[in-house]
């Protein structure tokens, strides 16, 4: 299981900028407005080969009404969850009171923590840090989390002290993996059930019924499969029992693992926040990606038309993925889904040559030729790929780090038409001969990263 880090601290000290940060996402919302974060937020770290699950957290007050002490509540689950917790503060407000009673809570529960400062950009360090000396903290990090100032070597040092999530390899047992995922109640267990042709696993009409990842081996059509149904994730707000809890950060794991994930709909529910959030990871983690429109033996053309609206206008993005109307109940539609989930893990898995993909390249600029920049053409050279799951393409040019996102996107659409990929998404990384690690994922240790920029600099000079 992935570790996990929970962020709390005051109202309005930068919890959910720094939360932002680590997970490369605006997932957070984030204003000068103290109390703007009230549920917990999950969400996943990835640097220097290594990940954990961050926990954004509401602000803690002492304050007795029922909105703030729900937020307490939520905050206490994230703790309890957490191998390490981030405690936050404020550089420029300095130690507060609200701060002692933290502090004071955090050593009577014996828990593991480090001190960050946050908000040291405009002053001096030392200088910000040295009021908060006197708390005593195993670890004490400044860092300016808008700015992203001290993150990465604070990350360096945490992730030495975290234990390490090793992420399962293919070659394990040779199968595709496929992760169920969805809210509560949506039929995953039933689908696996359906799939398996047996009542493999418990199911019932009250959410929440399976608690655990459950990995199944299974065949069909001759193909090698292992299903992982998972606990469904609803609103944090909702997540009271402690078992309950580490569900969702198994869920987590359970798309990091998989090759294709089945998205589970309930028609007669339609979506929810909750289903974009999720969508957005499986997305993120680049994963094969298969919606199943499930009870539609119960739905009312009211059902449909709701669907297919925010289907069409919300999640405009989900073009290139299959939609297949299901009856996990009735065992209806299950041929198709699975055929859609086998040509969703042939995509991801594509392997291509060199000369291929340049000729597709080619037809693609001479199409629709990249953008002028300051009176001068971004030119396209060559490309070669870098990876599968999700089919990964190195692109070579000059200026390619100015290439515009939406000439990007045109890129990822021509490819997939051309190449027929479905279910997939398609990421391309920009390399130029002025900066050949643009694109790049950085797994170089803040000192390693310093040295790359002195040597690019003396090239540069040269």
């Amino acid at each position: 299981m992935h570790p996990v880090i929970a962020l709390i601290g005051r109202p309005n000290v930068g919890k959910s900028t720094l939360f932002n940060f680590l997970t490369q996402s605006r997932d957070a919302l984030v204003a000068d407005y103290p109390g703007l974060t009230r549920d917990r937020k999950y969400g996943l770290c990835t640097r220097y080969s290594q990940s954990c699950v961050v926990i954004d957290t509401g602000g803690i007050v002492d304050e007795h009404n029922e909105i703030d002490t729900s937020m307490q509540s939520q905050t206490d689950y994230a703790i309890e969850e957490a191998q390490l917790v981030l405690f936050i503060v404020d550089a420029r407000d300095g130690l507060m009171p609200e701060d002692h009673r933290i502090i004071e809570t955090l050593r009577k529960q014996n828990i593991d923590y480090v001190l960050v400062v946050n908000k040291i950009d405009g002053v001096d360090a030392d200088i910000a840090a040295s009021d908060f000396y006197q708390i005593g903290a195993p670890k004490l990090f400044t860092i300016a989390a808008k700015q992203g100032r001290g993150i990465e070597s604070m990350l360096e040092e945490l992730f030495e002290a975290l234990p390490a999530y090793e992420e399962e390899t293919e070659t394990e047992d040779n199968t595709t993996r496929i992760a169920v995922i969805g809210r509560p109640n949506a039929g995953k267990s039933t689908l696996v059930n359906a799939l398996l042709k047996e009542d493999r696993l418990v199911t019932s009409s009250i959410p929440g019924t399976t608690r655990d990842s459950v990995r199944i081996p299974f065949e069909y059509n001759n193909h090698a499969f292992t299903l992982i149904d998972t606990a469904g994730v609803r609103r944090k707000s909702r997540v009271r029992e402690a078992v309950e809890k580490y569900s969702i950060v198994q869920t987590l794991d359970a798309i990091s693992s998989a090759h294709v994930v089945i998205f589970m709909v309930d028609v007669t529910a339609g979506l929810a926040d909750q289903d974009s959030t999720l969508l957005e990871i499986v997305l993120r983690e680049g994963r094969a990606l298969v919606v199943a429109l499930n009870k539609t033996d119960d739905a009312n053309q009211d059902d449909y038309y709701q669907l297919t609206y925010k289907l069409d206008t919300r999640y405009q993005y989900l073009s290139y993925v299959d939609k297949i109307k299901i009856s996990a109940v009735k065992k209806v539609g299950l041929k198709k889904l699975m055929q859609a989930v086998v040509v969703a893990n042939r995509s991801a898995s594509v392997d291509l040559s060199t000369s291929e993909l340049n000729k597709i390249l080619e037809q693609a600029i001479e199409a629709n030729q990249p953008p002028l920049v300051q009176g001068r053409r971004i030119k396209l050279r060559y490309m070669h790929q870098g990876g599968s799951h999700p089919p990964t393409f190195v692109l070579y040019g000059t200026q390619t780090s100015k290439l515009p996102k939406s000439y990007i996107r045109y890129l990822e659409n021509f490819f997939r038409e051309k190449l027929k990929l479905v279910g997939t998404p398609v990421r391309f990384l920009l390399r130029s001969p002025e900066n050949p690690y643009a694109g790049k994922k950085n797994t170089l240790t803040p000192r390693q990263q310093r040295k790359r920029e002195r040597m690019m600099s003396h090239y540069k000079r040269k």
